[in-house]
C-alpha cells in the first residue's frame, strides 16, 4: 500500500506561492496559467514543448524549497479549498468520504471538552510532551466522532475501493479533522506550544512521490513546523507526528513505516 490520496492531485497547493514566477515564464512563452478555484489547473495556449520545460522547471523549484511555504496561510484557505466546514463554537465538521465528500457535524458536550482538556493539559510542561498529548487527543478524537459519522472501522492508509463510502477517509478527510480538532483546541487556549497551521501537501508523481497531505503544527519556540499525520494507521490509532522538512522529503516507501519521531 503506497502512501496515495485522490484529491492530493490538486498542484494547486501547494504552487499558489509559485503561481506568478510560473506565470512570468509562461508569459515569455506565449503561455498563460490560471487557476481554477484552486483545484484545476488549465492553459491558455497548448504548446506542448514549452510546457514540459515550465512544469519541469516548476517541479525543480518545489523539490528544493519542500514547499514549506504552503503552511503560512491560515487554515481558513484549506477548508474553501477542499470543501470542507471550519468549526463553529463547539461543533466540529468532520469530513470522510474520500476528499470531504460528506461532513457531518459533531458537538462536542462539556464531559467531551474536560476530556479533552484534560489529555491537552498532560503536555503542558513541553513542547515535546505536548506533541505526545496531541497524538492521544487524535486518538480521542477518532474514537468520539466515530460512531456519529459511521468511521470506528476506518481502513488506515489508501483503499482505492473505499473512495465516496461513508466514514472511510483519506489523506484530505484526515488533514481537515486533524486540523479542525486543533484549531478548536487552540481556540481555547488549550495549545501552550504550538500553534496551528495550514495542512502541508507533498508529492506531485514528477517528483517521484505518491500525494499525500497533513495538519501541521509549530513549535512557538523554535518556529520548527511538524507534521500531524493521521492518516497511515486506521480509527484511533497514533498519528505520525514528525517535522515537516523530514516529512516532505521522505519518500513514499519511507513514509509507509516511519521511524522514530
Amino acid at each position: 500500500m503506497r502512501p496515495f490520496c485522490l484529491r492530493c492531485f490538486m498542484l494547486a497547493d501547494c504552487l499558489a506561492p509559485e503561481l506568478a514566477q510560473f506565470n512570468h515564464l509562461g508569459h515569455q512563452s506565449g503561455m498563460v496559467v490560471q487557476s481554477d478555484s484552486h483545484k484545476h489547473m488549465y492553459f491558455s495556449k497548448k504548446k506542448m514543448k514549452k510546457l514540459s520545460q515550465a512544469l519541469l522547471f516548476t517541479a525543480a523549484a518545489l523539490a528544493l524549497s519542500g514547499c514549506v511555504s504552503q503552511i503560512k496561510g491560515s487554515p481558513s484557505g484549506w477548508y474553501s479549498q477542499m470543501g470542507g466546514i471550519e468549526n463553529k463554537g463547539d461543533t466540529v465538521y468532520i469530513c470522510h468520504g474520500f476528499g470531504c465528500e460528506y461532513r457531518k457535524p459533531v458537538t462536542f458536550s462539556r464531559a467531551d471538552q474536560r476530556r479533552l482538556k484534560a489529555i491537552l493539559k498532560r503536555g503542558s510542561r513541553s513542547a515535546k510532551a505536548e506533541r505526545a498529548a496531541i497524538s492521544r487527543a487524535v486518538q480521542w478524537q477518532e474514537k468520539r466522532v466515530g460512531p456519529v459519522v459511521g468511521s470506528s472501522n476506518d481502513i488506515g492508509g489508501l483503499d482505492m475501493s473505499n473512495g465516496n463510502v461513508q466514514g472511510q477517509m483519506d489523506c484530505i478527510d484526515e488533514a481537515t479533522n486533524t486540523t479542525s480538532l486543533l484549531v478548536y483546541a487552540e481556540s481555547k487556549g488549550w495549545l501552550k506550544h504550538h500553534r496551528v497551521a495550514r495542512p502541508a501537501s507533498r508529492g506531485y508523481f514528477i517528483d517521484g512521490k505518491y500525494p499525500h497531505a497533513s495538519a501541521v503544527i509549530v513549535d512557538e519556540t523554535t518556529d520548527t513546523p511538524w507534521a500531524v499525520d493521521s492518516w497511515r494507521l486506521s480509527n484511533g490509532q497514533p498519528p505520525d507526528i514528525l517535522r515537516l522538512s523530514r516529512w516532505l522529503k521522505m519518500t513514499s516507501s519511507e513514509l509507509e513505516k516511519p521511524k522514530a519521531r
